[in-house]
């Protein structure tokens, strides 16, 4: 080889033949690679690592302790003074002034036994300590209508009637028939019109009211009866 030549390839620096754009390349082909190998085996998988905060905050809090209890209260001097006196024998400390009659002797009781000897109630109470229901009340007497053998009473207190001025002014006459029911002890209980006369009816039913009779007796007791009498009224 020429010497020129030789000195020409040996002192002439080599011409490089990287391009502008391999370094760029070489790194994203390595971002690439390291991204690859991170991502797929957590793809793969399909499970993401849950962070602690979110697991704490799922787990359900464990129940509350319940409450201490409360402290018992202590007895008051009041509650212990009322102890004491229920606790407190029944027996009497004195002796009674005098022994009276048994009870047992009183309702026909045998002392030895306690069986009723006999039937005795005492203001409507039995033996057995019962109180006994008074009697029924006997229904009123209807009262009887005079007639057959039921006479008219007799009338002990006689009034007569007050002649109206305004009927003695009209010059009205007439004649008042009363139907009157006359009570046990002889008075007149209730009293009504049967037949009127004008102007006059009040004063004679104010009569009548007044009125007194002899109370009518049936098989020895004294009975309601209901009678007729008749008020007149004459101008002198």
């Amino acid at each position: 080889m020429p010497k020129s030549m030789f000195q020409i390839f040996v002192c002439e620096p080599a011409r490089s033949t990287r391009k502008w754009y391999t370094v760029p390349l070489s790194l994203i082909a390595h971002v690439a690679l390291l991204t690859a190998l991170i991502v797929t085996p957590l793809v793969a998988t399909g499970v993401l690592p849950t962070p602690r905060s979110v697991i704490a905050f799922v787990t359900p809090a464990p129940p509350p302790s319940p409450p201490p209890s409360p402290p018992q209260p202590r007895p008051s001097e009041v509650v212990r003074r009322l102890q004491a006196l229920v606790d407190a024998p029944t027996v009497p400390l004195e002796p009674p002034s005098g022994i009276g009659r048994e009870l047992a002797l009183d309702f026909g009781l045998d002392p030895a036994v306690g069986v009723d000897t006999t039937a005795a109630v005492v203001e409507g109470v039995t033996p057995g300590g019962l109180v006994e229901a008074p009697p029924p009340a006997p229904p009123p007497i209807q009262p009887i209508r005079v007639g057959g053998q039921i006479k008219p009473p007799s009338r002990l207190k006689d009034v007569p009637p007050i002649y109206p001025a305004i009927a003695q002014a009209a010059r009205v006459e007439g004649d008042v028939i009363i139907e009157a029911t006359i009570g046990t002890n002889g008075t007149v209980e209730n009293a009504r019109v049967l037949r009127s006369a004008p102007l006059l009816d009040q004063a004679a039913l104010d009569a009548v009211r007044m009125w007194v009779y002899l109370p009518t007796l049936l098989n020895g007791q004294p009975v309601p009866v209901i009678m007729t009498v008749i008020v007149r009224f004459r101008l002198k």
